[in-house]
């Protein structure tokens, strides 16, 4: 072989070693490439959360169809951006340049017209967008979608009940009830149109006094379920066109709830509070924007309809896409305390037994407390709301007034009992916290006489806590303090206990520093002094 030859083998071979070298680095080009398309798609799928929204006209991709992605987070759907350029195509441009070079040669028409000039999208700052509280959550496809609520898993009402027995003391029977309605109800859901026959929705309708547990009870049941809930007040609701809160807002609330959701909304709870406000007027010759006129606009939303509500606001006159939501499956609770009710099942009852020997008069049911358990359709009629709108409601749901035991209860057994929360607070700066039962009742007695159920208890206890909670973090030789009843009652003061130092547990960690300095000094190494050479 020549020497001429095997230059060319050693050429060759060197050739292909470039070649196996420059694939291993694609091959590693490759494999990142693959990562960062990874990556891009997880980033893409965390930013397609919500649908976009186009943000000229507002609509949702789902309605508006693909969006053009400008700088800037923009999106703007295939409608507004065929009317953007149709626009642009009819300007006259050359007109436009002709009358600005006018104008720069004539002082005075310069000062009259201004320069244009056009804005550069990617030059904006901060996100251009539409923020995603004002957007829609994308709705999964069928073979991803989770099921609204399986049957087997459940909870059947008596645990639902044991549930609530854990922070709402008392009112069994409105427990009772509740939890059968929402049992029922979520199984209607769950099966849904299986068969021909369909099984209506069961709205509830809770009677009771202020402060017995209404509201609360409501927020238990739908944080136990993990459902979205809406509290609306009733008194701010109008008919549409008149300033208020328009009826659809209760369900833009739902729908902020369920993080704009659209299916988890369609599936929550909406509480409707002072519903007994919306009563109609006796006697008014005006229009009845804010009673009548409201309880006729809410027989649809109670019944199950499409109903079109803003994302992201209450109005719909606000530039925010607008979205459908079906109320076919949602369950409505409303609450009201129904003053005069009472009156007029006394009537009704006197008016049955007033005849004979033995009839019974009005003034002898004064004494009688659950009188609201012998309610009826027709008293809730007299009452002023329209036949209609309580046919919608058909459970009725009267809920017992408290008395001086279930106030001592609710100071005290529920989870989150209002005495935990104060001995919590106290346990913080390193005090115990204690009350007698006898401030426990004069605690209750205290209730009683303001009469605004169980919101008065925090109330009286607070007035009663401040000078405590005002003086423990100065001194820290406080270690226990129990409220006694005289403290109470305004005759004596709480008991107050004075730790030791040896219990102080400031003092004994004092202690331990203390002790523990000695000992880390004798275990580091002694340095050697620095010596002063200037010293003779």
């Amino acid at each position: 072989m020549s020497d001429q030859d095997r230059k060319d083998d050693l050429d060759i071979l060197d050739i292909s070693e470039e070649d196996e070298t420059s694939k291993e680095p694609s091959d590693e080009t490759s494999e990142e490439k693959t990562k960062d398309e990874k990556t891009t798609e997880e980033d893409y799928d965390k930013d397609t959360e919500y649908e976009d929204v186009c943000f000229i006209c507002r609509r949702p991709e789902s309605k508006a169809g693909r969006m053009f992605k400008l700088p800037n987070h923009i999106s703007v759907c295939s409608d507004c951006m065929h009317k953007t350029m149709d626009t642009v195509s009819q300007f006259d441009y050359q007109g436009l340049l002709n009358s600005t070079s006018n104008m720069n040669n004539d002082k005075k028409e310069s000062k009259r017209f201004p320069n244009i000039s056009f804005v550069n999208i990617a030059d904006l700052q901060g996100d251009g967008g539409i923020p995603n509280r004002q957007k829609l959550k994308r709705k999964k496809h069928k073979e991803n979608a989770d099921a609204a609520f399986d049957v087997k898993n459940l909870p059947a009402p008596h645990r639902i009940k044991a549930q609530l027995d854990d922070y709402v003391v008392g009112q069994d029977y409105a427990k009772k009830v509740i939890s059968v309605a929402v049992y029922n109800h979520y199984k209607r859901v769950a099966t849904g149109t299986m068969d021909d026959i369909e099984i209506e929705k069961s709205n509830i309708l809770l009677l009771g006094p202020t402060g017995c547990g209404k509201t609360y009870l409501v927020k238990t049941l739908a944080k136990l379920l993990d459902v979205p809930l809406a509290i609306a007040d009733a008194t701010s609701l109008t008919e549409a066109g008149y300033i208020g809160d328009d009826i659809e807002s209760v369900i833009s609330k739902l729908l902020a709830a369920a993080d704009n959701d659209v299916d988890r909304a369609e599936r929550g709870i909406v509480f409707i509070d002072e519903i007994d406000k919306i009563a109609k007027k006796k006697n008014t010759t005006s229009r009845d924007v804010s009673g009548e006129s409201v309880q006729q606009g809410m027989l649809k939303l109670l019944e199950g309809a499409d109903v079109e509500v803003p994302v992201g606001a209450n109005s719909k006159n606000a530039m925010v896409p607008l979205t459908t939501i079906n109320t076919r499956n949602i369950l409505f609770i409303c609450g009201g305390a129904f003053p005069d009710l009472e009156e007029i099942i006394k009537q009704r009852l006197s008016k049955q037994t007033s005849i004979g020997f033995n009839a019974q008069l009005k003034d002898s049911m004064d004494e009688e407390k659950d009188i609201l358990k012998k309610v009826t359709v027709e008293d809730i009629k007299k009452f002023g709301m329209i036949p209609e709108f309580v046919g919608r409601l058909p459970i009725i749901c009267p809920m017992d007034s408290l008395t001086k035991e279930s106030y001592i209860k609710i100071l005290k057994e529920p989870k989150n009992a209002i005495l935990k929360q104060y001995q919590k607070l106290l346990a913080l700066d390193e005090v115990k916290l204690n009350f007698e039962d006898s401030a426990l009742e004069a605690i209750a007695e205290k209730a009683m006489e303001r009469d605004t159920g169980a919101r008065a208890l925090r109330a009286i206890i607070e007035e009663f806590m401040l000078d405590i909670m005002y003086e423990i973090p100065k001194d820290d030789n406080i270690g226990e303090v129990t409220i006694t009843g005289d403290y109470i009652n305004g005759t004596g003061g709480p008991l107050i206990q004075i730790r030791t130092e040896s219990v102080h547990p400031k003092a004994i960690e004092k202690e331990e520093e203390t002790k523990a300095e000695p000992e880390q000094k004798a275990q580091e190494p002694q340095k050697p002094e620095p010596q002063n050479f200037y010293e003779v």
